[in-house]
């Protein structure tokens, strides 16, 4: 069903979509989208301690950091702060959250839809208009640990996920 394309060996769909079948329905990309890669990633949420507005302090979430990767694991970009994905061929989308639905797997990150534009050089990610984050593990926020006496201390939890790349048909 898959095959690999370029340098980078990025999957591709060859037909069809790869969504299984417990995807919720508010993370569907639109009907005139079709899902084109589908990149592994492996990092860090990072949170910070900070007062809110009552007054508590409580664990706010600043950025990800992670590395992308192809089929056989090697490093083919990074997602970080924005949040943007930028692939090693100097293309380059940033997102904004459209839809969430919290991930089936205990402790781990919500699954979102995004939708994107492109903020870079021509290549692999330039084309794309949506993303969805799916299969997370881990990236949940720490339960405890943040206080007046620890407010600016970052935590930098461990995740993965897998993003599926969607572009105009």
């Amino acid at each position: 069903m898959y095959k690999s394309i370029g340098v980078t060996g990025v999957l591709v769909l060859a037909g069809g979509c790869a969504a299984s079948s417990i995807m919720p329905e508010q993370l569907n990309p639109g009907a005139k989208e079709s899902m084109t890669l589908i990149v592994p990633a492996k990092g860090v949420q990072i949170y910070e301690c900070r007062a809110n507005k009552a007054g508590a302090y409580e664990w706010a979430f600043v950025a990800p950091e992670a590395e992308l990767f192809d089929t056989t694991g090697k490093p083919i970009g990074r997602h970080y702060a924005g949040p943007s994905w930028e692939a090693s061929d100097g293309s380059k989308i940033a997102g904004a959250v459209k839809a969430r639905a919290d991930a089936p797997a205990a402790n781990a990150i919500p699954w979102l839809l995004l939708g994107t534009k492109s903020v870079g050089g021509e290549g692999s990610f330039s084309r794309v208009t949506s993303v969805q984050r799916v299969n997370t593990v881990g990236g949940v926020a720490p339960k405890v640990g943040c206080s007046y006496d620890n407010a600016g201390t970052p935590a930098r939890i461990p995740y993965s996920a897998d993003y599926y790349f969607f572009t105009a048909k």
